[in-house]
């Protein structure tokens, strides 16, 4: 997940952590050399280029007639000991507080040597290293990113900004929705932009910045199970609601088993009664899971099947009823209506989306559209488990406001797993 944005990141700091860039030119790489210094700015800058060059050959030739082996023996050299006349006891004696000048002058003079001498091994070899200024076109993603004294970066409104549709590409390319990538996008801005960095911090600045913006955006999940050991009267009502083919009858079936495993008493209300073999389907699940179904014919009023459960589970003191409902398309405004009306018929304590983690950005449509409908309480994600990208999580909880609770890994009835953000962010890469 955001592997291509990990990278990128990788990349931008590779590029703005040196300061200076260096290109060692050989002899035979002139005619390259000649074609970039047309990039250049101003003739000034190639004039530098040339005289450099010019120097270097002359350094060459200098250090060549002093002698290569008396420039490597210079910091073999023995520090002569400055001596001073002791008038009290008429003998010359070491002059301390000259030494440490003493010391310095030589230091500074084998620091020089040595210089020379890397250029001197780099002429031997026919090339010269000179500072050559990166042409526009072939600066990388944030390379142009001003170094103050302190090797920090400062990242500008323009350099950001020039940038900021390959980030779009980035976050759209793993689902993640465009009202979304705009936020985070706007939030990483006010982060980063004219703030100064360490250079050696710089990845792990964008990258905390961009953990927390997302960390920020999807809302804490709340944790059903104690909502319904604290309901004190009736049983705790729960619909769940969603598009054709999201896989809602399993997730149902998967309920019953995590609040069997917490010795909460559940009643299934089958209400699908639009698509065939539902509600067998919705029997065969009870059956395996030892609890009661309730259930009308084909085409009989699904909020009738739920208030008939509620029913049920009040005069057999069952602590939970799941109402199971027919897949219906977000753009179907009939069937969304009468989604409503179940809602306000059953008057239930949880209303549950169930969407695809593999939907992408249409999910960001259907989910607004259940909302209007019935003002959901919270998301559970399908096929978590074959997705890998991770952005229509971020997107539903951001459109929404809601929490994602649980997702779906598998079609086995343990394969319900409670959502965690700080996990879900961790498994991004980031």
């Amino acid at each position: 997940m955001f592997g291509k944005l990990k990278d990128r990141l990788k990349g931008w700091v590779k590029n703005v952590s040196v300061s200076e860039s260096e290109e060692v030119l050989s002899d035979s790489e002139d005619e390259k050399f000649d074609s970039e210094v047309e990039d250049l700015e101003t003739a000034s800058k190639v004039e530098e280029i040339l005289k450099e060059k010019e120097e270097s050959n002359k350094l060459k030739k200098e250090i060549k007639d002093e002698g290569i082996e008396e420039l490597k023996s210079n910091k073999e050299k023995e520090v002569e000991m400055p001596m001073k006349f002791n008038v009290g006891t008429q003998k010359y004696e070491p002059d301390l507080e000259n030494l440490e000048d003493k010391e310095k002058q030589l230091e500074e003079k084998i620091k020089k040597d040595r210089e020379a001498l890397y250029k001197l091994e780099k002429l031997e070899e026919g090339k010269i290293v000179v500072d050559v200024p990166i042409s526009d076109k072939d600066r990388g993603i944030f390379q142009r990113i001003k170094s103050s004294a302190l090797g920090k970066i400062i990242i500008t409104d323009s350099e950001f900004d020039e940038y900021k549709e390959e980030l779009e590409m980035i976050l759209l390319e793993n689902n993640v929705a465009m009202e979304v990538v705009s936020k985070i996008l706007e939030e990483l801005k006010d982060r980063i932009v004219g703030v100064e960095i360490p250079k050696k911090e710089l990845e792990t600045n964008i990258r905390i910045n961009l953990r927390e913006i997302i960390e920020e955006i999807l809302i804490e999940p709340f944790d059903i199970v104690t909502k319904i050991k604290e309901k004190e009267a009736g049983p705790y009502v729960i619909l769940f609601c969603g598009i054709n083919g999201a896989g809602k009858t399993t997730t149902v079936a998967k309920f019953v088993k995590m609040l069997k495993s917490e010795d909460l008493s559940c009643v299934l209300a089958a209400g699908d009664t639009f698509r065939a073999a539902s509600i067998e389907q919705l029997k065969v699940h009870g059956n395996k899971l030892d609890v009661p179904v309730i259930a009308h014919d084909y085409g009989s009023d699904p909020a009738a099947v739920g208030f008939d459960a509620i029913k049920y589970a009040k005069k057999n003191n069952i602590n939970c009823v799941l109402i199971d409902t027919a897949g219906r398309m977000h753009t179907a405004k009939n069937l969304l209506a009468e989604l409503g009306k179940v809602a306000r018929v059953c008057n239930p304590d949880l209303k549950i989306f169930l969407g695809e983690s593999i939907a992408g950005n249409d999910s960001v449509s259907q989910i607004k559209a259940f909302d209007e409908a019935v003002s959901i309480d919270g998301i559970i994600l399908s096929k978590a488990d074959i997705d890998e990208k991770g952005g229509t999580a971020l997107s539903v909880g951001f459109v929404t406001g809601k929490p994602i609770l649980y997702l779906g890994v598998g079609q086995n009835y343990e394969d319900l797993e409670k959502f965690d953000k700080l996990k879900f962010v961790e498994s991004l890469g980031l």
